[in-house]
Order: C-alpha cells, then structure tokens, then sequence
C-alpha cells in the first residue's frame, strides 16, 4: 500500500484489517485539503493506520489512533514512525475503541476519520462518545466511513451530518458540531 509521496505501508496479510481504498483516501484529502496542516487527528479503528499516515504526511501536527489488534497497532506504529517528522507527535492506543475513547476526555480534534468493520455495532456508541466528550473542535469535522448499501444515518444531538459522498462499495459521511 502507497500513501501520499509515494510512500509504502505496511499492512498485516489477510483480512484482520480493510485499508480504506486509494480513491477514497485520496477524495478524503481532496474534500480536506488545507485543513490537515497543523491539525489534531484522532484515527478510530485505525486498522493499518494509512489515514493517519496520510494525515503525518501532510502536515499534521498530532494523530492518535485506537485500534483493538495488538499486532495492527505494532504495524501502525511502524508506519507512523516511518513517516512522522520530529516536529509530530502520534500515539497509538490499543483496546476497544467504545471503551478507549474515556482516556481522550478533555482533548479536541480538528479532524476524526471514523472506519469501523462495517457489520459492527459500533458507529451509534462512538458517535454519542465523541458528542458526549466533545473531542470534536469548534471547527471540526468527522467522517465516518461504511458502506452505502446497508448505512442508516444516525442522527446524535450535538452533531449534524454536513455532507455526504458515495465511491462505489465505500461511503464517507461527513459530520459537525
């Protein structure tokens, strides 16, 4: 897997983690673009952490990920470090993501790339927990990444859907405080 620069990622083998297709990564970036530099960017079920690389890459200041696979997380670890400036921070923190958000309270997050197994039961309680802990800035935006075909909007006081954009099998939807 390549990332912005032309840079390669590890990735584990098989189908433990889904790396967000090329196309929707890069549309991502295109949608945010001069909104990463010297960003806060908090990667939710990071898998390989390819969005938080990418978000490194192009100037983030910090990324946190959570990811519950010991052996995704040494992968992401990796990669962060391969492309990380000693100007960045990034930290990688394993567990469940429901569980492990509670660690976050009082930080805020310019961007949040939200891309859980699409079966999983997960987006309703992530979503309250970031409303709830307001790690969303004022300016802010999360997306939530799943697939077209089976999403139903989830509507959470104290966040609005703002947009949202299909690319094939993969869909981004876009909220806001």
């Amino acid at each position: 897997m390549r990332i912005y620069g032309n840079r390669q990622l590890k990735t584990l083998p098989g189908q433990l983690t889904r790396p967000t297709a090329a196309r929707v990564r890069e549309a991502l970036f295109n949608i945010w673009q001069g909104k990463i530099a010297n960003c806060r960017w908090l990667d939710l079920c990071a898998g390989n952490g390819s969005m938080g690389a990418e978000a490194l890459c192009r100037g983030a200041r910090e990324v946190v990920g959570i990811e519950k696979s010991p052996q995704a997380c040494a992968i992401i670890k990796q990669n962060w470090q391969q492309v990380a400036t000693p100007q960045q921070t990034f930290r990688v923190i394993r567990g469940d993501v429901v569980t492990r958000l509670k660690n976050l309270a009082g930080e805020k997050f310019d961007r949040i790339y939200f891309d859980p197994p699409y079966e999983s039961q997960l987006y309703q309680p992530v979503l309250e927990a970031i409303a709830q802990y307001q790690f969303l800035d004022e300016e802010g935006e999360i997306a939530v990444e799943h697939d077209p075909k089976s999403w139903k909007a989830i509507e959470i006081p104290g966040l609005k859907i703002c947009r949202e954009k299909v690319y094939g099998n993969t869909a981004l939807t876009f909220y806001q405080r």
